[in-house]
């Protein structure tokens, strides 16, 4: 299975068939606003507003098993 990055992973579906950012918002029950931020990574979204839009896609956010070499690596 492929994983992909959030904003991509919306942006490609709503091009795909053929929605406005503005259609898409209307019918997740969203505002524009949210979508805008969403397509362009914002980090901190509601949860809640980002599983409307994805259950038109028949998805929903959950964990996701990432490099924990990156993590030890990083400064911080």
């Amino acid at each position: 299975m492929k994983v992909q990055i959030l904003p991509v992973f919306l942006k490609e579906k709503r091009k795909k068939l053929n929605l406005t950012q503005r259609q898409l918002a209307d019918k997740a029950g969203v505002g524009l606003r949210f979508i805008r931020e969403l397509e362009q990574g914002k980090t901190t979204l509601r949860m809640d507003k980002v599983n409307q839009v994805l259950k038109l896609f028949g998805q929903e956010l959950g964990p996701v098993n990432i490099d924990r070499t990156q993590l030890i690596n990083e400064k911080g």
